[in-house]
């Protein structure tokens, strides 16, 4: 049952973040805002933390690891999310982030020796192509001249930052590190690295007063921060990355739930044979999970 409650944890939170972005970008500098966001989150863990009498402390020999994989995961990871949703829409985001799954496969074959599995890459296949129905009308009016070949390079930048941050989590794992106490300290290794870039590049350390920022930020700091990177890196640590990272493919089905009564995303015959395809992969990629 753990892993079902999970999986479903992560997809529902991550589903909803996307919307709650768009309300960070504009007046605060997107280094700035995520710096807000990921030390907020590590507020919340450590408070969560000493409250409840959870381990903190992490042996200094393994520190370093700790640093990296928060600089990655919870720095250089979203502020390319950032850039990039400035660039596409939210959807195209999606469709390239998907890629995630094979990123996590191939670093995982190359740092941990660890085979690919076939019946994982069809299920990703089984994956990308229900999220390319899903976002086509998007994907069919890319033009390599205009500034979409941007946003999706950011966005892969992206990718590639998040899937060695996941190297780095499993790590974590192997070493029997505590996911509240490694999250804790990563995000606030993140947020430092974001203040950095921020300040080197001349941001201002703003912020914007309104209903919208305050809600999402806080929204996206306990919530998609501190409770569904916990639960993520906890089913990363049960079914490994390639498969934990399945769930940035269901993802879109729920921001697409929320677009419709949102923004009246318009349903057709091809999106709902992408949510067909992605149920099958989906399938595909979790049956064969022994249960703990």
């Amino acid at each position: 049952m753990q892993v079902p409650f999970l999986y479903i944890l992560v997809v529902l939170i991550w589903g909803t973040t996307w919307i709650a972005i768009t309300y960070q970008l504009g007046v605060v500098a997107e280094e700035v805002s995520v710096a807000y966001r990921f030390l907020v989150g590590s507020a919340t863990l450590f408070i969560y933390a000493l409250a409840t009498g959870r381990q903190i402390h992490i042996p200094r020999r393994y520190y370093g690891n700790v640093i990296v994989t928060g600089a990655l995961m919870f720095s250089a990871n979203y502020l390319f999310t950032y850039y990039a949703i400035n660039y596409i829409t939210s959807g195209l985001v999606a469709v390239a982030f998907s890629l995630m799954v094979v990123g996590n496969a191939f670093f995982e074959r190359l740092f941990f020796k660890t085979p690919f599995e076939r019946r994982l890459l069809i299920a990703s296949a089984f994956g990308v192509t229900g999220i390319s129905c899903l976002f086509w009308p998007e994907i069919s009016t890319l033009s390599l001249s205009d500034r979409s070949v941007t946003g999706i390079g950011f966005v892969l930048i992206a990718v590639l930052f998040a899937s060695l941050g996941n190297m780095g989590a499993i790590r974590n794992n192997q070493r029997r590190l505590p996911v509240m106490a490694v999250n804790a300290h990563g995000m606030f290794w993140g947020a430092l690295v974001s203040v950095v870039v921020a300040v080197s590049q001349g941001r201002d350390f703003n912020f914007a007063f309104t209903p919208e920022y305050i809600i999402s930020l806080a929204y996206l700091s306990v919530f998609g921060s501190a409770v569904a990177f916990g639960a993520y890196l906890a089913l990363l640590r049960i079914i490994g990355s390639a498969r934990a990272a399945y769930t940035s493919i269901l993802f879109p089905i729920v921001a697409l739930i929320i677009s419709t009564f949102v923004e009246n995303f318009q349903w057709s015959m091809l999106a709902i044979a992408g949510i067909l395809f992605i149920i099958a992969g989906n399938w595909i990629a979790l049956t064969r999970i022994k249960r703990t």
